[in-house]
């Protein structure tokens, strides 16, 4: 791969924007988008970038290293598996797919052509969540028991004409949004889920997908994940609360509008009482997507599979599967 690596950015909305300015040294080549106008104002911002409305053309361009995939949920799979099948590395918007079985696809072109494809679960690039991801791997935590976890915003005017709340387009609501954020994260803390129990609900937007979800997920030895995904959160909320025998991790704020990133370690002492208490605070600009994107360049550099990447994003949507399975059931 060629230094600096060039990239094509398909999809040039809020989040490809985001991906265009955190590139970690590569160039953007190209910036491609159904809609011409959007193509051309990221083009502007980056130069040297050709504006294209043709997505296939943009997988296809000779000189393009790496597609961000950033478009709406229908489009992710089937692009990133041209992409992958044309040899370009491939860094797929989460959910990566409105279900499980879109990505078989892009698993076998990749296999084939030995791309690598990375799903942007950035969540886990936070320095919140990269410090208690440290502190878990040491040990301090103890024995796992369960993860409490809120995720959501109050969208905006019209929220419910957007793309989202067109199930053929977006695949499901806020639990396929926001929802499998918090899944992705309590499987990188307690593993995989044999039991899905969960309840969606569309309380306040008009749409035909839900605006909450309430999730009980148990391991096979008994660990849960209690997770609120939720469009009806008026003030911005992130809290993810991990839970071990000796200690609790209490992660709070991504930033921005959801508050200052933020992280607590509770340590229980053998005579327990009050934890003792070790704070941290990230007030900085968030740079998850810039180190997200700074590891798949490693993972390119040396052939080793992207993590999260399509296994981990099918495990996550096979859950999401499952809970709109058990909802359909048991609806009148």
């Amino acid at each position: 791969m060629p230094e600096p690596a060039a990239v094509a950015i398909i999809g040039c909305g809020l989040i490809g924007a985001k991906r265009a300015q955190a590139l970690s040294g590569c160039r953007v080549r190209v910036c491609c988008d159904a809609v011409p106008e959007r193509a051309q104002a990221l083009a502007v911002r980056h130069p040297g970038a050709e504006p294209l409305t043709d997505w296939a053309a943009a997988v296809a361009y000779p000189e393009v290293d790496i597609a961000i995939v950033a478009t709406t949920h229908d489009q992710l799979a089937p692009i990133a598996e041209a992409a992958a099948a044309a040899g370009k590395h491939v860094l797929i918007e989460k959910p990566g797919a409105r279900r499980a079985a879109e990505l078989d696809p892009v698993l076998a072109a990749a296999q084939r052509t030995g791309a690598a494809v990375r799903v942007g679960f950035n969540h886990r690039y936070h320095p919140a969540l990269q410090e208690a991801r440290r502190i878990f791997l040491s040990g301090a935590l103890g024995e796992m028991m369960f993860v409490r976890g809120r995720y959501g915003h109050g969208g905006r005017i019209g929220y419910d004409r957007e793309w989202r709340a067109d199930p053929r387009v977006s695949g499901g609501g806020e639990l396929l949004d926001q929802g499998i954020h918090l899944i992705d994260l309590s499987r990188w803390f307690l593993g995989d889920f044999d039991t899905v129990q969960a309840h969606i609900a569309t309380y306040f937007w008009d749409m035909p997908v839900e605006d909450n979800a309430f999730l009980i997920l148990t391991t096979s030895d008994g660990q849960t994940a209690f997770l609120h995904a939720t469009w009806t959160e008026w003030k911005n909320l992130f809290s993810l609360e991990i839970y071990g025998r000796t200690g609790k991790l209490d992660i709070s704020g991504l930033g921005g509008s959801y508050g200052v990133e933020r992280l607590a370690w509770h340590r229980m002492s053998p005579q327990m009482g009050p934890p003792q208490i070790t704070i941290w605070e990230y007030p900085t600009p968030d740079n998850s997507w810039e180190l997200e994107f700074s590891e798949f360049l490693d993972d390119i550099r040396l052939c080793r599979d992207p993590v999260p990447g399509i296994r981990d994003a099918q495990a996550a949507l096979r859950v999401i599967e499952e809970v709109y399975r058990k909802a359909s059931v048991n609806q009148p």
